[in-house]
């Protein structure tokens, strides 16, 4: 993929732009409807979806600012309670997908944090009819070994995410966005991603980072 900073960030604000598209548009339309509506039932159930549009947009956001920015400041180590809260936030919206949190370190080094959301983000948008997202990470010594575990009815993995995520050549495109960051972020630290292809309905992610 393309390593030019001004495509890559450009692939990085699109992708944002198009995962906020849905829950900004909703509100939009919700206010739209509710300034012509007059019966309070209804006023009700439009001002429900315009929280939970609010909600989606604000758990987006928050994962997107830790997963891509600089979320955190610029020291080397990010709380892993921020990570689960943004993990949860945005992959339990909707009820399709619970999360287990197998992460025992009050604090990971950055790079390891974007590599775990990133990846927990693939995760969640394999799981086409939802299911359960086992996030787990281990240190010992310069190293940090990631897993992330889906487990669901069905299981749908883009050939060419696999293949950027290991290190493969694809076009570049806004979905790839998180495994090309994976990718380096992994091999600039002289680690490397694995993926597991979905099989008997599971799907495992690892990463491995050590400490440059």
């Amino acid at each position: 993929m393309t390593s030019d900073p001004i495509d890559l960030a450009s692939l990085f604000c699109s992708r944002l732009c198009h995962d906020l598209l849905s829950p900004v548009g909703a509100m939009a339309n919700g206010l739209e409807l509710l300034a012509d509506e007059n019966d309070d039932a209804t006023r009700g159930q439009i001002m429900g979806l315009l929280g939970d549009s609010a909600r989606v947009s604000a758990n987006k956001l928050k994962f997107f600012r830790l997963a891509f920015g600089a979320a955190g400041g610029f020291g080397d180590r990010v709380d892993t309670g921020e990570a689960r809260s943004a993990i949860e936030g945005l992959l339990t919206n909707d009820g399709k997908i619970a999360v287990d949190w197998l992460v025992e370190d009050a604090s990971l080094d950055k790079a390891a944090i974007k590599v775990m959301l990133n990846l927990a983000l693939l995760a969640g948008e394999a799981l086409v009819r939802g299911g359960r997202v086992a996030v787990g990470a281990e240190t010992g010594g310069n190293t940090t070994e990631l897993v992330i575990r889906a487990e669901g009815a069905r299981l749908v993995l883009d050939p060419e995410v696999a293949a950027t995520l290991t290190g493969g050549h694809a076009t570049p495109t806004p979905k790839l966005a998180p495994a090309w960051l994976v990718n380096s972020l992994t091999a600039a630290s002289g680690g490397h991603a694995q993926v597991v292809s979905p099989e008997d309905g599971v799907l495992l992610f690892g990463a491995t980072l050590g400490r440059v």
